[in-house]
């Protein structure tokens, strides 16, 4: 995965620079989809870097929008970075659409923030843990494409302990009823938390719990959520962060300064709620002895 960190990244930097060229333009979607003799939908795909994007339809696009003779070279350039593969598309239809680009975004990441009040996020999971969620979530799955998507979510874990390029900074807020929680045996729940107790000793993460004494919260108000930072690389200024909400129909990717920003608010609150490191170890040794009797 070190050596593959596919087109996510180079997608979302031409979607967002086309994106701005036509609002520059004072072109709208439908018009810009009637002017190039394509869906709206195929416009909206290639502006939110959900695929990979061919150089004729960024030049097209750079036409109508006028944008200078430099600059649409530079963008068609970068359209033949959009069809790299990154590791995960080995795993097919295992993994939604929608999931995809946050894939390529948590394997490019220099830092995350996750926040869950339900569950243990999918990187910190065992293999029995994730057998018994998608179980729950995904009844109708056939036993081979479980085991696909459990393969999928246990590969995403290598990011933690990679060394090229460097593992991100990995910092979790888990709500106490996250330990409480049964998933699938007494036993599977017991050796989760003994997992999130040792790779929590990793020096690039930090995993908090929540207790319910701290009483109603943001995030309760808000909803789960990840948080990603990006490194610096090759540019004068690093690919802005991004801000990921996940629904049972798709998700949502925030990005604007303003809605970053607010995120930021919340986070910060729910550290000053949280207990701190080895509170949290504390607390969960002793749900494992009380409750899933590990």
């Amino acid at each position: 995965m070190a050596d593959d960190m596919g087109s996510t990244v180079p997608r979302r930097q031409l979607g967002r620079a086309l994106r701005d060229l036509r609002t520059e333009a004072g072109v709208t979607l439908d018009a810009a989809a009637e002017a190039l003799e394509c869906s709206r939908q195929k416009v909206w795909r290639i502006e939110s870097g959900l695929g990979s994007v061919r150089g004729v339809d960024v030049r097209a696009m750079c036409e109508l929008y006028a944008a200078r003779g430099e600059l649409t070279r530079a963008l068609t350039a970068l359209a033949g970075e959009t069809k790299a593969k990154g590791w995960w598309h080995a795993y097919g239809d295992a993994i939604p659409d929608w999931f995809e680009l946050y894939v390529g975004l948590e394997s490019a990441a220099s830092r995350l923030r996750f926040y869950k009040n339900s569950l243990v996020p999918g990187i910190f999971q065992t293999r029995d843990y994730a057998r018994g969620i998608y179980r729950i979530d995904q009844p109708d799955m056939t036993d081979d494409d479980r085991e696909r998507a459990v393969d999928l979510r246990l590969q995403r874990q290598s990011l933690l302990t990679r060394r090229l390029p460097k593992a991100p900074q990995v910092q979790v807020v888990l709500c106490e009823s996250v330990l409480l929680r049964p998933v699938s045996t007494p036993a599977v729940t017991a050796q989760q938390l003994k997992h999130l107790h040792e790779i929590g000793r990793l020096p690039n993460v930090s995993i908090r719990f929540l207790p319910l004494t701290a009483g109603p919260h943001h995030g309760a108000v808000g909803g789960e959520f990840v948080m990603l930072d990006f490194p610096l690389g090759n540019r004068s200024t690093p690919e802005p962060s991004v801000v990921y909400c996940e629904s049972w129909t798709g998700a949502l990717y925030l990005d604007r300064p303003a809605e970053f920003a607010a995120y930021e608010k919340v986070w910060s609150s729910l550290l000053r709620l949280a207990l701190d490191e080895e509170q949290s170890r504390q607390l969960i040794d002793k749900i494992i002895g009380e409750v899933h009797h590990g």
